[in-house]
C-alpha cells in the first residue's frame, strides 16, 4: 500500500476502540489526502491534550486542570459522590446528565481471578471524602459483573461506619453490562431507582 509511515499509521489507529484494520485504513486514506485540514489539526489536538490533560487529585477524572471541572464546579451538590470504575463511566453520566453530585472513579474492581485487591484501586481517597463530614451518600455504580457487585460489596462494608448513606444504582444494568456502553435513558433510570446497598 505504502511506506512505512502509513503502515505505522494505519497500525497505530487500529489500536484504538472501534477501529479495526479496515476503519485504520480509511481513516488514514482521509487524513493524509486532506493533510492541512484533518492531520495536522489532529496532531496537534493529540500533542496538546498528551501535555496538558492529567488525572483530577480529589476524583480521578481526566481534564486539564486541577481539581477538574466537575470537583471545582460550586453549583455541584457536594453531600454526594457517585462511585464509578473508569473515566469512561464517568463521561457516560455525565452525559445522560442524570447526576449533579461529586465522582470518585475507583480505577477497577475486585477480581481474584485478575489478581486485583483493594490495594490495587483508588479506595483511601474515597474513605477519606466519604467520611469528611460534608457527604451524606456515596451512590456505587459499578457494572452489574461478579467483580462489580463484589466491589460494592466489600465498599459498602467499609462506607457505612463512616455514617454514611450508602445506595447502588439498580433497574436498567443488566447482568454483565459495563456503564460506558448505555443508553442516556437506561443510565438515568438505573441512577433514579438506586436502593441501599
Amino acid at each position: 500500500m505504502g511506506g512505512p509511515e502509513i503502515d505505522r499509521l494505519i497500525g497505530l489507529l487500529a489500536k484504538l476502540p472501534g477501529l479495526g484494520p479496515r476503519s485504520a485504513r480509511r481513516a488514514a486514506l482521509k487524513m493524509l489526502q486532506q493533510p492541512d485540514t484533518r492531520m495536522l489539526p489532529l496532531a496537534s489536538a493529540l500533542a496538546e491534550a498528551a501535555r496538558a490533560v492529567k488525572p483530577c487529585a480529589s476524583c480521578g477524572n481526566l481534564d486539564s486542570r486541577d481539581p477538574c471541572f466537575i470537583c471545582a464546579d460550586l453549583h455541584r451538590d457536594r453531600t454526594t459522590i457517585c462511585v464509578v470504575e473508569s473515566v469512561g463511566d464517568l463521561w457516560a453520566l455525565e452525559r445522560a446528565s442524570v447526576h449533579r453530585g461529586l465522582y470518585h472513579i475507583l480505577g477497577g474492581t475486585l477480581s481474584a481471578l485478575a489478581g486485583i485487591s483493594p490495594d490495587d484501586l483508588n479506595i483511601p481517597p474515597l474513605l477519606a471524602r466519604a467520611g469528611d463530614g460534608t457527604v451524606r451518600e456515596v451512590i456505587l455504580a459499578l457494572g452489574a459483573t461478579v467483580d462489580g457487585a463484589t466491589t460494592m460489596h466489600w465498599l459498602a462494608d467499609r462506607l457505612r461506619p463512616l455514617g454514611v448513606n450508602v445506595t447502588r444504582i439498580a433497574q436498567g444494568m443488566p447482568m454483565g453490562g459495563a456503564l460506558d456502553v448505555l443508553d442516556d435513558g437506561t443510565l438515568a433510570a438505573a441512577l433514579r431507582a438506586r436502593r441501599p446497598s
